[in-house]
């Protein structure tokens, strides 16, 4: 009789437990956006952190983050990214003190007394601007799957994006390599850096010598270095543009009478080339399909 009851409740209760699973948990994560959120924002130059209403917040970081002077449609689509990246944060950091830092550790934010300073007399024409395309696209942010996306975007490309899992290990469907061929109007999109042979051993704190040999291991499709033996020193990509000050894990380094380092491309290369989107805006690409674009299979929705 024991063994009745014993079964006769599992089979009630598995079915529960399933739906439990399946229904419930996945909105523990859940977080319901407004019109009047806000976003917490730590100041690093006050070291405070501040309060800001959403959409003020997106007009800071599309001025922080993206030339002025760019198309209307990339200033869009950097609106959208820029209000995506930061929803994605929120909800994933609901429960620290604030959701980012104003730095590119996160995104630039930039308040008029900053805007100011940068632009100078052109101050009016520029925040106006700026401020019609976060208007123009008020609200908006993009889903994958019924979640907000994570948004990352970067300066330049080197003709292709990057995969998420080859620069940041863990792999995410619309963030995936795409090719990107307006990338080459960016003044960042070759550059050449030229080192003494002894500063450049001591900055990689290797032996001081007049030999460089170079083996490299890992890269990506697109040609980004993961994995590189210089003079029987392992290093990551990363690690030689953080020591070199390099702009792209995407270079070419040639032992010749100095070190020539050749670089294409600025930044992580993972999302939306702000680049590659200003040659689609001028190309007569519109916002919407500039970001379905470098995000795959990605929703345009609207906070109510």
């Amino acid at each position: 009789m024991k063994n009745i009851l014993f079964f006769c409740l599992l089979f009630i209760l598995i079915p529960t437990l399933i739906i439990f699973l399946l229904v419930v948990e996945p909105f523990q994560n859940k977080f319901e956006f407004s019109r009047n959120t806000t976003v917490k924002v730590y100041r690093t130059k006050s070291k405070i952190v501040q309060e800001i209403p959403l959409e003020e917040y997106v007009i800071g970081v599309v001025a922080g983050e993206m030339p002025a002077s760019f198309n209307i449609e990339a200033l869009k689509a950097q609106a959208v990214a820029a209000r995506s990246y930061i929803m994605y944060k929120i909800v994933n950091n609901k429960n620290k003190k604030y959701d980012v830092v104003d730095t590119v550790l996160n995104q630039v934010y930039l308040d008029d007394s900053e805007l100011k300073e940068k632009w100078g007399n052109k101050f009016n024409e520029y925040k106006n601007k700026i401020t019609s395309s976060v208007k123009e696209t008020a609200y908006e942010y993009i889903t994958y799957n019924g979640q907000v996306a994570d948004a990352l975007f970067f300066s330049t490309s080197g003709g292709y994006t990057e995969n998420s899992e080859d620069v940041f290990s863990s792999k995410v469907h619309y963030l995936q390599s795409v090719k990107s061929q307006w990338d080459e109007i960016s003044p960042a999109f070759n550059e050449q850096i030229e080192y003494e042979y002894d500063d450049f051993c001591k900055k990689l704190q290797i032996d001081v010598t007049n030999k460089i040999n170079i083996k490299i291991i890992d890269q990506t499709s697109s040609g980004r270095i993961n994995k590189i033996i210089i003079n029987s020193k392992e290093f990551t990509g990363n690690d030689i543009v953080k020591l070199l000050g390099l702009k792209s894990a995407n270079f070419t380094i040639n032992p010749l009478e100095k070190i020539v380092i050749t670089t294409r491309g600025y930044g992580h290369g993972v999302g939306m080339s702000q680049y590659g989107a200003e040659g689609m805006a001028r190309a007569g690409y519109k916002y919407d399909e500039i970001l379905k674009y470098y995000y795959l299979d990605v929703k345009i929705e609207k906070i109510k």
